[in-house]
């Protein structure tokens, strides 16, 4: 067998781990290999179903509801699919392969020869929601500026780019950078999925199981092919507990309160202050995702508003009324690809405009929530 195979014996199951680069044409050939040789009762393949069904239906951008997206607060996790989605096309493009050509091979080949398939990943979706939770307030700010930063940085993919990719894979190659400065990152997108792939794997019906895996894990999913985890726990995400996010609003309004009670003139100044930096941020932040006038009125408005809720983002309210004025159409659906692959795409394309729209309105309003608060403090010391 080639040497991108592993075998595994599990209890009374032999398993092999097909090791694959996501972008490499060769992967796709040694995963029929594998499966002609072995004829296993199963085929494991790394993807959950959400991923398993956009790579079998590539079109199906074209039925998402950008403004259900919205008010789904699912805006972060679109964006974030978008560019990695668009790094694992330009990265399978230099190498003239087709992305995720393997898993469409095993899945082919489950159907043909009427063997079992497991999506064996975790929901990406709770393996995002998991590493969002586990960051601070300045962490989540630090990662919207990577995220932001991502899209001002056209950077072709280089031949030590396509060298390691042949010996990871691109999710792993794609947060690399992330993960040494979030070791919390590298945790759950990497530690916890072997545990998550390793679970799945061995106890998949069968004797004989192939599972087609991005190299990175193989190493994870072999340490861990022996011990026992709890899906559900690797599954759960934990409800975010809103109370404390209350204590900073309700000290605003307090410490503004108590201010223009001592001190009428240097309450009011709180006060334009609160609105001028929240507002003001908040609209820049749609004007430089080039939102329409209104939703740049939209933000400056209800920035100053949502930042005393918790429950509320000035930026779902900008994104909104961006989405309803340039509704996108199907042809921006179409083009996402393209566009996600340049700078000035993101800003060609309604949807990722309106995506834009959303990001930058939140990140600029947080930011004009700590510029005012901090001058609220100062005025309130005054006022003493």
């Amino acid at each position: 067998m080639s040497e991108n195979i592993i075998k595994l014996n599990y209890q009374d199951k032999e398993i092999y781990l097909v090791k694959t680069a996501h972008v490499s044409k060769l992967s796709a050939q040694h995963v029929r290999e594998c499966i002609e040789e072995v004829q296993p009762d199963t085929i494991c393949i790394e993807l959950d179903k959400e991923r398993y069904n956009r790579i079998i239906n590539p079109e199906q951008w074209r039925d998402t509801d950008i403004v259900q997206v919205i008010k789904n607060k699912q805006v972060g996790f679109l964006m974030v699919n978008l560019i990695l989605s668009s790094y694992q096309k330009r990265a399978a493009k230099s190498l003239g392969a087709l992305n995720g050509g393997e898993m469409i091979t095993g899945a082919k080949l489950a159907q043909e020869n009427h063997t079992n398939l497991v999506l064996a990943d975790r929901s990406i979706r709770t393996t995002f929601a998991r590493v969002w939770n586990s960051f601070s307030t300045f962490e989540k700010i630090k990662m919207l500026g990577a995220i932001i930063g991502s899209i001002f940085v056209e950077e072709e993919i280089t031949e030590d780019d396509i060298t390691a990719l042949k010996e990871t894979d691109t999710l792993t190659a794609a947060i690399s950078d992330v993960g040494k400065e979030f070791p919390i990152v590298k945790k759950i997108m990497i530690d916890e999925r072997d545990q998550y792939l390793s679970q799945k794997i061995k106890t998949a019906p069968g004797k004989k199981i192939v599972a087609i895996i991005g190299a990175a894990h193989s190493i994870g999913i072999q340490k861990y092919i022996n011990e026992d985890f709890d899906l559900e726990e690797l599954d759960r995400v934990e409800k975010r507990k809103f109370y404390f996010k209350y204590v900073i609003p309700a000290a605003i309004i307090l410490l503004i309160l108590f201010t223009v009670f001592k001190n009428r003139d240097l309450g009011i100044q709180q006060i334009r202050s609160w609105v001028l930096w929240n507002g003001g941020l908040s609209a820049l932040g749609v004007l430089l995702a080039l939102g329409h006038p209104l939703s740049i009125l939209t933000a400056f408005v209800m920035s100053p508003i949502t930042s005393l809720n918790p429950l509320l983002a000035s930026g779902w309210f900008a994104g909104l009324v961006e989405a309803m004025i340039r509704k996108p159409k199907v042809r921006d659906f179409e083009d996402l690809t393209a566009d996600t692959a340049t700078f000035a795409g993101y800003w060609k394309n309604r949807v990722t405009r309106t995506l834009m729209v959303v990001i930058f309105a939140n990140l600029f309003s947080t930011i004009g929530t700590l510029i005012s608060g901090i001058d609220i403090v100062k005025k309130f010391i005054e006022s003493l």
